[in-house]
């Protein structure tokens, strides 16, 4: 074995970082992507945004400010369009603090305690830590606890559910005390519907246990979810399919991104051989790969929808139960493109659809075999097992094995226990003894 310097000549893959960036600009939304032109339009000179204005917006803008006028005909005013400010949980509670005739210690208390809730109004944090972070007696902040659930909405700074429940039931219904001590004593043998024994336990009929569940029913174990967390979030869809004359036009959501141009300020730096031309020739290099590239994603998208429509007209002509099973394998063979590029291309994109807005990889399931030789979509499998549950028998709901065999004999769709059991819980359904009604 000879020792020795050796020169090898080898083959590799790299990936540029021009081609990263491609590839993330393939899975960018159209409002992520008008964002990273803005972008790059301040890194890059030669790069000239010019905002888009359809004239029809213009006028649409005119007639609803003429046609929202005051009674003196007078215009109104833009402030009058300011999205307002909503607090949230936090805001909430330190208004309600402001109105209490309280020390300043115990404020300052209540304060910590606030900001320690998570988003469902629970207390996070134990009285024994917060007294030792505050460093203060426990029994202090035990006081300071009770003051908090005081405020609104009701079961804010609980510890648990049970705490949040029994809140709610003392002060809505102070003269339940077979609820109370359901809540308190025997919650989770009540979860599981072991009613009879319940019933029995306590001494009891089953229409008490009964009455104590339609009690429960009505108390909320999240009690600040409805409370706003700051302004409402639109879905804006990247592609839209609108139906006219029975035929399904397909277009891009992409009227607000700004065009790209050349800025021919700097024109005369290219033809120069100095440092200063290298910059503005690597600028314009980039500038033409951020055109091609951004026309290259917007083909893509238009190829991946077009085999969509087709694909899934009868999802378009009727609804999710018509959902055909499609994999991004079989588009990525029909465009004639690698199924991670597909993958890319359709991530976290939304499109509008004459039967909804949802995000596009709902339009993509697997397939079921049917005993007929045929396939169906796990969405329509979902749909069935729905339709199955709310029709079922609720004093004698039906197991996770009859369902299956209910796909089997009505719908020739083979699928075992544990498929239906998982795509049960994909639609937050519980299980047969947790559904069955006594009455």
């Amino acid at each position: 074995m000879e020792l020795g310097l050796f020169q090898k000549q080898t083959t590799n893959l790299v990936m540029t970082t021009e081609l990263k960036q491609a590839i993330a600009l393939l899975q960018y939304s159209t409002m992520e992507l008008a964002q990273f032109i803005q972008e790059q339009a301040l890194e890059n000179p030669l790069i000239e945004l010019e905002e888009k204005k359809q004239q029809s917006q213009v006028e649409e803008t005119y007639d609803f400010s003429r046609r929202n006028s005051t009674r003196n005909n007078e215009p109104l005013s833009p402030l009058d369009f300011v999205a307002e400010e909503k607090g949230g949980l936090s805001e909430s509670l330190l208004e309600q603090l402001q109105w209490l005739d309280i020390s300043a210690k115990d404020r300052s208390i209540l304060k910590f305690l606030i900001h320690s809730l998570d988003d469902n109004g629970y207390l996070t944090i134990s009285s024994r830590e917060a007294a030792q972070h505050l460093s203060i007696a426990e029994p202090i902040v035990e006081r300071n606890i009770k003051k908090l659930q005081a405020l609104e909405p009701i079961g804010v700074g609980s510890r648990d559910l049970k705490e949040c429940l029994l809140l709610q039931l003392k002060a809505y219904y102070p003269e339940k005390e077979l609820a109370a001590k359901v809540i308190s004593d025997h919650l989770e043998m009540f979860a599981h519907k072991k009613w009879p024994e319940l019933a029995q336990k306590l001494r009891v009929s089953l229409n008490d246990i009964k009455d104590v569940a339609n009690c429960i029913q009505t108390l909320q174990p999240k009690p600040c979810i409805g409370i706003e967390y700051g302004p409402t979030r639109y879905m804006v869809p990247d592609i839209t399919i609108v139906k006219e004359n029975d035929e399904y036009i397909v277009s891009l959501n992409d009227h607000f991104l700004p065009g790209i141009r050349l800025n021919t300020t700097y024109k005369d730096m290219l033809s120069q051989s100095n440092e200063t031309a290298h910059y503005f020739h690597e600028k314009y290099n980039h500038y033409k790969w951020l055109t091609r590239s951004i026309e290259q994603r917007r083909n893509t998208l238009l190829k991946i929808v077009d085999v969509l429509v087709n694909k899934q007209r009868e999802f378009l002509d009727h609804g999710f139960y018509m959902l055909q099973p499609l994999t991004l394998k079989e588009i990525a063979y029909e465009i004639d493109m690698h199924e991670s590029s597909v993958s890319r291309a359709v991530k976290n994109k939304v499109i509008q659809t004459p039967k909804g807005t949802f995000e596009m990889q709902r339009l993509f399931t697997s397939k079921l075999k049917k005993e007929d030789g045929g396939h169906t979509s796990s969405t329509k499998v979902k749909i069935l097992i729905q339709t199955i549950i709310e029709q079922e028998d609720k004093q004698k709901p039906l197991s996770d094995q009859k369902i299956a065999e209910h796909l089997y004999n009505h719908n020739k769709i083979a699928i075992s226990r544990r498929t239906v059991a998982k795509y049960r819980e994909e639609l937050n359904l519980l299980s047969s003894s947790k559904r069955k009604e006594f009455f």
